[in-house]
């Protein structure tokens, strides 16, 4: 029998272990954990619409018309009218002819990715592209090449090298180092070689480009240019679950063949009336964006001011360069005996040597709040290696 005792123990020794925190109320910048308060720079939660209390009612109000579960699948009897409903107003918000709502981000991947490509066909994945991408991948049991980073060149020389069916599938905004793929090359590349383009804005809906409609409208980035547009909700929408928008004979392909879509039961209806009405937030409150690119350009200015070493990321996903796992740990606990609650990103999430800090923004973050975190990272400096500096 494999050793699992000596796996954890290996973990833990090579500072790789995690450990779950218990958070008590409400996903906001300040929150409990463990019993302890803490201002959080780690959620997803970009424009602060987790805890809103205009979705909140929203999602209360529809309750009483449409239960609580989703009670069966789509193709059952749990495709409920307030899905529909969302899947129109997504197809609207993101520009394309159709959308199809998913109950997880990685059940979109793995069902979309699974369901485009199979066994003769090639995937052309970048490097950093999210987990849940290259498990979609292995799931569709096509033969996956994978291009160095947001690497043109090398994915045009793999792509005209190579025939049959081809996907290229790559984050909108990368997760980890919060840099936008090159899509307009993307787009260019794909057409040229008659390749399908499969773009995960996980991070880019709700925070870049025109009303929050991501990182794929704000280079003006037309349905055929990007046929398949993934999202998900959970992230700066403040809801739950994800989409994939695009033509709708993808739609109605993907009705037959994502098996993440097929064989699961319905996301609550309530939950798609209450994204509704994030959207609907969203598309008018765009001072929500432009307080949040405000606290990225101070917190850029005087993190590196402190010497930090920060990634080309305009995004409200801010990664602290560490190198090793220990002082990764050691600064973000550091920072958490400060009231701060920033947490340490290492391997597998990163590349090995890559591990981080990864400061995230909320526009529930305010200026206050920004100039708290970079006075504990003035305290904190000595426990990242720089000119003058050593690391503990």
């Amino acid at each position: 029998m494999r050793d699992f005792a000596a796996e954890l123990e290996n973990r833990k020794q090579a500072g790789l272990y995690r450990t779950r925190r218990l958070i008590s109320g409400p996903q906001q910048p300040e929150l409990v954990s463990d019993g302890v308060p803490l201002l959080s720079f780690c959620s997803n939660d970009y424009l602060g619409l987790a805890s809103h209390p205009d979705i909140i009612r929203a999602a209360t109000d529809a309750m009483p018309g449409t239960g609580l579960g989703g009670a069966s699948s789509h193709l059952i009897c749990g495709h409920h009218d307030a899905h529909h409903q969302l899947e129109a107003r997504l197809a609207a918000f993101t520009g394309r002819s159709s959308a199809l709502f998913f109950s997880t981000g990685y059940m979109a991947n793995m069902g979309v990715i699974s369901a485009l490509a199979g066994r003769g066909d090639t995937i052309f994945s970048d490097r950093l592209n999210h987990a849940s991408i290259i498990d979609g991948c292995i799931l569709s049991r096509a033969t996956v090449r994978r291009y160095p980073h947001a690497d043109m060149s090398a994915l045009a020389g793999m792509l005209a090298s190579t025939g049959g069916h081809k996907l290229v599938v790559t984050d909108g905004v990368f997760s980890m180092d919060g840099d936008i793929a090159p899509l307009k090359e993307l787009a260019v590349l794909c057409r040229e070689h008659d390749a399908l383009l499969v773009v995960d804005d996980a991070h880019g809906v709700g925070v870049v480009g025109p009303h929050g409609r991501g990182s794929v409208a704000e280079l003006g980035l037309s349905e055929e240019d990007v046929p398949v547009l993934i999202g998900t909700l959970g992230k700066a929408i403040g809801t739950s679950g994800a989409f994939v928008a695009g033509p709708k004979l993808l739609t109605d392909y993907l009705v037959q063949k994502a098996r993440t879509y097929i064989y699961t039961t319905a996301m609550p209806p309530a939950i798609a009336l209450a994204t509704c009405a994030s959207l609907d937030l969203i598309e008018r409150e765009d001072s929500r964006r432009s307080h949040l690119q405000s606290l990225v350009r101070d917190f850029r200015r005087g993190a590196s001011a402190l010497g930090y070493e920060l990634m080309p990321s305009r995004t409200p996903i801010q990664p602290i360069m560490v190198g090793d796992n220990w002082s990764a740990l050691a600064l973000s606990q550091a920072l958490e005996q400060q009231g701060l609650l920033v947490t340490a990103i290492r391997p597998p999430s990163v590349p090995d040597g890559e591990a981080r800090l990864r400061v995230t923004f909320s526009a529930g973050h305010s200026t206050a709040d920004l100039e708290k975190l970079l006075a504990a990272l003035a305290e904190c400096r000595t426990l990242v290696a720089g000119p003058d500096t050593e690391a503990v």
